[in-house]
């Protein structure tokens, strides 16, 4: 099976909860000793207010896409067995999980790298928006990984159809996470999911 085809990559209509058990099933393999997940939930305050829920909206066909790159990029970096990305659109409650991630690799430090890698490219590079709603009003997000990359939006390069073109290179600095290297991801001009 080739790498592609162990990848999972759904962007969820309104009011599909996420089931873990689908998602961690779909990774699992006796080649593998390792299944790294994350599973982002709406929290009941931001910035001392109280958050009702969130509502998300997305390009669906550019963020799966996108996440056919992250997941590529993710491979050529770590050795990596299956990967399977979920995110809800729509209204997400106090609670709920809005994104989840699931990765399988022969050993833990490929796949808690990966895992991390993939969820923080997801926030700062795939078109799927956030909007806060709290007891006093609602304003639309950016993510904080969006944000650190500010300065770099004048180099983000889309093909004709605005979809992502090309890998992310990834790189290894000397900052240590909890199983090794941290990564930075460097976008070349042709390279941006952005």
């Amino acid at each position: 099976m080739a790498d592609e085809d162990r990848n999972l990559i759904e962007i969820l209509e309104a009011n599909s909860p996420i089931d873990f058990n689908k998602y961690i099933g779909y990774v699992s393999s006796p080649k593998c000793g390792a299944i790294a997940t994350f599973a982002g939930t709406t929290r009941d305050t931001f910035d001392g207010k109280e958050v009702l829920e969130l509502q998300y909206e997305a390009y669906v066909p550019m963020a799966v896409r996108c996440l056919k790159s992250l997941c590529s990029s993710a491979r050529s970096s770590w050795d990596i067995h299956s990967i399977a990305v979920a995110h809800c659109l729509g209204t997400v409650p106090v609670g709920e999980t809005s994104v989840f991630v699931a990765i399988s690799s022969v050993h833990r430090a490929d796949a808690l790298d990966a895992c991390k890698f993939l969820i923080d490219e997801l926030k700062a590079s795939v078109p799927i928006w956030k909007k806060e709603v709290y007891t006093n009003g609602e304003v639309w997000k950016e993510n904080k990984e969006f944000i650190e990359r500010m300065p770099e939006l004048g180099k983000a390069s889309h093909d004709q159809d605005g979809a992502c073109s090309g890998k992310k290179k990834v790189e290894a600095h000397e900052r240590k996470s909890c199983c090794g290297t941290k990564v930075k991801v460097n976008d070349e001009s042709a390279d941006s999911c952005r």
